[in-house]
C-alpha cells in the first residue's frame, strides 16, 4: 500500500500552518537546516497510560529551542485511534511541555482520508470514542455505528441476556444497506461487535435478511491498528485491536470456511502510514522555512512487531528501485489488497519524495523486553505461536531487528543527533 501521488494535487489535506510558529531561521545546529526528522510512537515511548515517561520531557528539551519551538520536524505516529487527532495533540502538548499541532499527529486511521472511493458509501464503523466524528473528519459522509445497527435490529445481539428484547420488536423499515466496514479500534463490547460485523459480512450489508448464499468476496473491510499488544501502566502488555481482528478473522473462517480479506490494513506497520508520515514531515519542514530536503527519518518505538517492522518495511520501500518490490514481508493476500489500494488512490511513481532512509530505534520503556519478544527461529511465515504481528504480515527476522536499541527516547534522540552531527 502506498500514498497518493504527491498528495498536494486536489487533496488539500493540510491547510493550517499549525502552532509551530514562523520559520525557524537561525535555530538550527550550526545554522544548518535539518536534513532529518523523527517519527515518535506514543504509548510505551512517551507515555505509559496517563503517566509521562520521564525521559520524554528530557528528549523534547533537546529537540526544542529556548522558546519551545522544535528545531527538527517531528511527527507522532501512534496506532491509537479511539480519539480525535486534536485531542491527542492536546494530550501530547500537556505531557511534553510544548505545543503540539494536530498536523503533527498521525493516528492509526489518519490515512483513511485518502480512501475517497469509500467516502460516499454507507460504512459501518466499529470502535470506541468519537467514531462518527473521526469518520466525518476523514471525509466519510454516511456512517452507521454498531450501536445504531444494534438498536435497529435488537434481535441480533443475543449474548448479554439483560439486553435481549422482552417482546418481539416491530420490523425495521428504511435502514440503509451497509456497503463496507471500518474497524477503527478495539470496541468495548466485543461480543456485540463481533456478532454484528459478522452478520453484515454474511448478509452483504443487510443483516436483517434471511441468510441464503454467503457472498464472497465479502464487503470491503478497512482495519486500523494491528497491534496485538500495547503498553499502559500495568506491568504486562495489554491486548489491543490486533487481538480483536484475530477473533473476527477466526470467527469468519470458522463460519464460512474462507479467509476474511482486507481492502486495506492501516496503521503501523503498513507502508501507507509511513509514506503519509514522510509527507507530513516534509510539509512541516517547508512551513518552518527549512529549505534543505529531508533525507533521513528516525522512527522511535517500543514494539518490534509494529514500530520496528513498519520502519524497516518502509526503509526497504525507500531502497527499492520499483514500488512493486516493496511487499517483502507481506503475505500474498495483503499484496493483492495493496495493489488494489494503489489503483484506487491513483498513485504516481514520480512523487517528489526526498526521504532516502528510515532507521528504526527500539526503546526499552514499553512492550519490548530485551531477548524476549523477537522469535529465535527463522522459518518463513510459520511462527504463528510466537509471531505477534498480524496474519497478513510474514515473520521476517530482518524486519523485526531494530537498527538501534537504546534504553529510552532521550537516548534515541541523542543517538540520532550524534549520527547527524547535530548539537
Amino acid at each position: 500500500m502506498a500514498l497518493r501521488g504527491c498528495l498536494r494535487a486536489g487533496l488539500g489535506l493540510l491547510h493550517a500552518a499549525g502552532p509551530l510558529g514562523p520559520p525557524a531561521r537561525g535555530r538550527c545546529s550550526g545554522g544548518r537546516p535539518p536534513a532529518f526528522g523523527f517519527l515518535f510512537d506514543v504509548d510505551g515511548v512517551l507515555v505509559r497510560g496517563s503517566q509521562v515517561v520521564p525521559a520524554a520531557r528530557r528528549a523534547f528539551q533537546r529537540l526544542a529551542d529556548s522558546s519551545g519551538r522544535l528545531r527538527v520536524p517531528v511527527v507522532f505516529l501512534t496506532n491509537a485511534g479511539n480519539c480525535l487527532r486534536s485531542a491527542r495533540a492536546q494530550e501530547l502538548s500537556h505531557a511534553l511541555g510544548l505545543q503540539v499541532s494536530p498536523e503533527q499527529v498521525i493516528l492509526a486511521h489518519s490515512p483513511l482520508r485518502l480512501f475517497s472511493q469509500f467516502h460516499h458509501k454507507c460504512m459501518l464503523v466499529a470502535g470506541q470514542g468519537p467514531v462518527e466524528e473521526n469518520a466525518q473528519e476523514l471525509g466519510f459522509k454516511h456512517v452507521v455505528t454498531i450501536e445504531a445497527l444494534r438498536k435497529a435490529y435488537p434481535l441480533l445481539d443475543m449474548v448479554d441476556q439483560s439486553r435481549r428484547p422482552k417482546e418481539l420488536p416491530p420490523p425495521t423499515i428504511g435502514f440503509p444497506t451497509i456497503e463496507g466496514v471500518i474497524l477503527f479500534g478495539e470496541p468495548v463490547r466485543w461480543e456485540t461487535s463481533l456478532q454484528l460485523i459478522t452478520d453484515v459480512l454474511l448478509s452483504n450489508g443487510n443483516p436483517d435478511s434471511e441468510l441464503q448464499d454467503i457472498p464472497y468476496p465479502h464487503l470491503p473491510v478497512l482495519a486500523c491498528n494491528m497491534d496485538l499488544l500495547w503498553m499502559a501502566e500495568a506491568k504486562m502488555p495489554r491486548i489491543g485491536h490486533g487481538t480483536f481482528l484475530l477473533c473476527l478473522e477466526n470467527i469468519y473462517k470458522k463460519v464460512t470456511g474462507r479467509e476474511l480479506k482486507y481492502e486495506a490494513l492501516i496503521g503501523k506497520p503498513s507502508t501507507v502510514t509511513y509514506r503519509y508520515a514522510a509527507y507530513l514531515i516534509q510539509e512541516q519542514a517547508e512551513k518552518q522555512g527549512w529549505k534543505a530536503p529531508i533525507r533521513r527519518l528516525y522512527a522511535v518505538g517500543d514494539n518490534p512487531m509494529s514500530d520496528v517492522y513498519g520502519a524497516n518495511l518502509y526503509n526497504n520501500y525507500l531502497k527499492s528501485a520499483h514500488q512493486n518490490q516493496v511487499q517483502a514481508g507481506v503475505k500474498r493476500s495483503l499484496q493483492t489488497a495493496s495493489s488494489q489500494t494503489e489503483d484506487h488512490l491513483k498513485l504516481r511513481k514520480d512523487c517528489n519524495n526526498s526521504v532516502e532512509s528510515c532507521e528504526s530505534i527500539l526503546v526499552c520503556t514499553g512492550v519490548y523486553r530485551h531477548n524476549a519478544d523477537v522469535p529465535t527461529k527463522t522459518k518463513e511465515c510459520t511462527m504463528e505461536s510466537v509471531f505477534h504481528g498480524h496474519r497478513d504480515f510474514c515473520f521476517d527476522p530482518s524486519l523485526v531487528e531494530a537498527s538501534h536499541i537504546v534504553q529510552d527516547v532521550n537516548d534515541a534522540v541523542q543517538l540520532a543527533f550524534k549520527k547527524e552531527n547535530w548539537s
